[in-house]
């Protein structure tokens, strides 16, 4: 069978990891296609499971024990590879990281705690993934970490898709807050947290991506970070577009494909980045058709099963079901 399949889908969120989907849709397509050159390059969208793409594309997993967002400690990892550092902020400082939401008193302090240490072993350059912080303190937390410590000589990218800035209607408290347990009344004190905070750099407090993980995006934008989309800069550190030369096909997904993933998701990058070569995508559903995302086609798993519990429960074998079916739709001679 000439040519190769590159399989690049982001995580199902609250089912399985990206490596998982990726494995599991591996199988499947060699299932029917034994002798299929089957590549797997789990991406993600810049928030959490960034620092898994890495590692499943070479990156060696560095493990610190860190300050989590109500400050006990907690384990987290970040992915190195020569002197490229890859940190996400859900790591040490993720809503997921808590029993119940902490909108006021939550910290960045232990995401600042991952810099220092790539910084430490001497990385250059910085990626800083901001999706699923629990955290609304204006990056303060994670300043306070860095003590000071210059990034000069550094470059330091923050992975967002986040455009917010980072005070008003649409900044990181009324927009975010809530999503992080914040009440109204809360949702006003944060805001004014965050107004002293925008003092320190008035001119970065309105730039895109400034409001992003409850204002880390501006506190990195001080730090003379360069905010790029995240699905782009993880594509870029898998080595995406090595890997398209002569690919048959490229298989994309996420737990969702809607509206929203046109919108800098995980499948919308690859479908962009992938050129010529024909993209599917498998999902947990799909409400949107797939040529709105420049699919070919869409496997839905609740197409197979169609009660919600049953299906993210056998996530994995559904996937496999599904690549079988891709295998056959797409790359049988």
């Amino acid at each position: 069978m000439i040519g190769h399949c590159v399989v690049a889908p982001d995580k199902f969120k609250g089912s399985l990891t990206a490596p998982e989907v990726a494995d599991a849709v591996a199988h499947g397509l060699l299932a029917v296609a034994p002798d299929l050159d089957v590549r797997c390059l789990p991406v993600a969208d810049g928030g959490d499971g960034t620092v898994d793409a890495a590692v499943a594309a070479g990156f060696v997993k560095v493990g610190r024990w860190v300050t989590g967002p109500v400050g006990r400690p907690v384990p987290a990892h970040f992915a190195v590879r020569g002197t490229t550092a890859v940190v996400e902020v859900a790591a040490a400082s993720g809503l997921a990281l808590l029993d119940q939401p902490a909108p006021l008193d939550a910290t960045s302090y232990g995401t600042g705690e991952l810099l220092v240490s790539a910084l430490d072993l001497g990385c250059t350059t910085i990626v800083l993934g901001v999706g699923g912080s629990a955290c609304t303190d204006g990056g303060l937390g994670m300043l306070d970490a860095l003590g000071g410590r210059s990034f000069d000589g550094i470059e330091f990218v923050l992975a967002s898709d986040v455009d917010n800035p980072l005070l008003g209607p649409s900044g990181a408290a009324a927009v975010y807050g809530p999503q992080k347990g914040a009440s109204p009344e809360q949702v006003g004190i944060l805001e004014e947290r965050l107004t002293r905070v925008a003092q320190r750099a008035p001119e970065l407090a309105g730039v895109p991506g400034a409001g992003a993980a409850g204002g880390i995006g501006f506190a990195a934008l001080t730090l003379g970070a360069v905010r790029r989309p995240g699905i782009e800069v993880v594509l870029d550190l898998i080595g995406f577009a090595s890997q398209l030369e002569g690919a048959r096909l490229v298989i994309t997904g996420e737990g969702s494909l809607d509206q929203q993933t046109r919108y800098g998701k995980a499948p919308a990058g690859v479908v962009a980045a992938s050129g010529d070569v024909p993209v599917v995508a498998v999902a947990g559903r799909c409400s949107i058709h797939p040529g709105e995302l420049g699919l070919k086609a869409a496997y839905a798993l609740l197409d197979i099963e169609p009660d919600v519990t049953r299906c993210m429960a056998q996530a994995a074998t559904l996937l496999q079901f599904a690549g079988g079916r891709i295998a056959r739709d797409w790359l049988e001679e």
